[in-house]
């Protein structure tokens, strides 16, 4: 019993480095573009296009993702993005020509969508029905670590006096990437894959997710990372070094204020990981999307009466951080990896992920020209409109699925069109 308790420890840390490594992937850009931006002269265009290129890669690899994790298998599948994640860090780090290196970022983003996709499949299918939870949100705590690891690591580096930090601050993510290399020739196969593999007369397309029985995981399956995504997170992050300095918190540069709300984002996230399992999925998202609604309408009111030089406005901020980092962050991968069934669920869950980083992808152009065009403070209640109409869904939507068998959840979908 203790060895298998331990076998299950060692394979969800492994498949957490896919976090880590997403995580530190996308957050140590922010370290590096004003170094690459003075070295390269990059134009404002080039610039947009070293961070996007990134996400690019992120969305060729979710949709690929499923077909290679239903052909090649789950661990294999995530060995590919390991190697991608090293080849992006060493080509980042060593090759001279700036296309060169847009190559390698687009590589890094094609394994990070396949982990974004892979890892939370993966875990749900590893785990006991009792600690799926718990297992599948250890995935967002590792992407929290990473980007928190990514803003310390560039704060280090940056005090260095060497030509090209920004090169270091790219190599640091080789030593993970090995890592998950390694790890992943120590971990099982998924189980379910293993099961599922001889079932080939079964209809596994897309279409079977339009089947009446899917239509609602299907809608919920899209619209909670869609949500996630317009919760505000971005504004926040993206206002976050603002905000410090106008609640009267001097920091020395805006690096260490991503320190602060990385370590708030870690600190929060733990609380996911303690009541998935216990309080349950449904319990933390209504108390979740209630509470970032409350948040963002009061952080709006700061700014829209000038209230903004107190720590009134760190509170409503970091009250923000705490219920999304508890519910809206972590509890979509949670539920996108176990609401359906096993021939279908790696092309669902891939679906799913492709939701979330278009819409990303939207919010990333529209937040400034909403800041722009209707104010600070309207844009934050903009995302609180967001946060309601995800409560909204979420009440009228999502069953309570903790603790039961994968197969026990399908059978609530086949019991609500009888």
């Amino acid at each position: 019993m203790q060895q298998q308790s331990n076998k299950l420890v060692l394979t969800t840390m492994v498949a957490c480095l896919g976090g880590f490594l997403f995580g530190f992937d996308m957050a140590v850009v922010s370290g590096v573009l004003p170094l690459v931006q003075k070295q390269f002269d990059l134009t404002s265009f080039q610039e947009g296009w070293f961070v996007s290129s990134a996400l690019v890669g992120c969305i060729i690899g979710v949709l690929f993702s499923s077909t290679l994790s239903d052909r090649f298998g789950r661990k294999k599948t995530l060995f590919l993005s390991a190697l991608f994640f090293l080849l992006a860090a060493l080509g980042c780090t060593f090759l001279p020509d700036f296309s060169l290196i847009i190559i390698a970022r687009i590589l890094g983003g094609m394994a990070v969508g396949i982990t974004s996709s892979v890892v939370p499949l993966y875990l749900s299918e590893i785990a006991p029905d009792n600690k799926r939870g718990r297992l599948v949100t250890f995935y967002q705590l590792a992407i929290t670590i990473g980007i928190f690891s990514a803003y310390l690591s560039n704060s280090l580096l940056q005090k260095l006096s060497v030509e090209n930090v920004w090169r270091l601050m790219f190599g640091v993510g080789m030593l993970p990437a090995v890592l998950f290399l390694l790890g992943l020739t120590l971990i099982p196969e998924s189980p379910r894959w293993l099961k599922e593999r001889p079932a080939t007369t079964e209809d596994t397309g897309y279409k079977q997710l339009l089947t009446p029985a899917l239509r609602r995981a299907l809608l919920i399956g899209i619209l909670l990372p869609l949500f996630s995504q317009f919760s505000g997170i971005n504004a926040i992050i993206y206002y976050g070094p603002t905000i410090l300095l106008k609640a009267g918190i001097t920091l020395s540069n805006s690096l260490l204020s991503q320190l602060f709300f990385g370590a708030a984002n870690v600190l929060f996230t733990l609380i996911a990981i303690w009541k998935v399992d216990s309080l349950g999925r449904r319990p933390l998202y209504l108390w979740g999307t209630a509470g970032a609604t409350i948040s963002l309408i009061l952080t709006g009111i700061c700014f829209y009466t000038g209230a903004t030089s107190g720590i009134l406005l760190l509170l409503c901020v970091l009250s923000f951080l705490a219920f999304f980092a508890f519910s809206i962050g972590p509890l979509k991968f949670v539920i996108a990896a176990e609401i359906f069934p096993d021939s279908i669920r790696a092309k669902a869950l891939s679906l799913s992920i492709l939701v979330m980083w278009i819409a990303d992808t939207i919010v990333g152009q529209l937040t400034p020209m909403l800041l722009h065009s209707l104010g600070i403070a309207e844009t934050f209640w903009f995302f609180a409109l967001f946060c309601l109409l995800a409560f909204i869904a979420v009440y009228k939507l999502l069953p309570e699925t903790k603790g039961k068998s994968l197969e026990q959840i399908q059978s609530h979908w086949k019991n609500l069109i009888h």
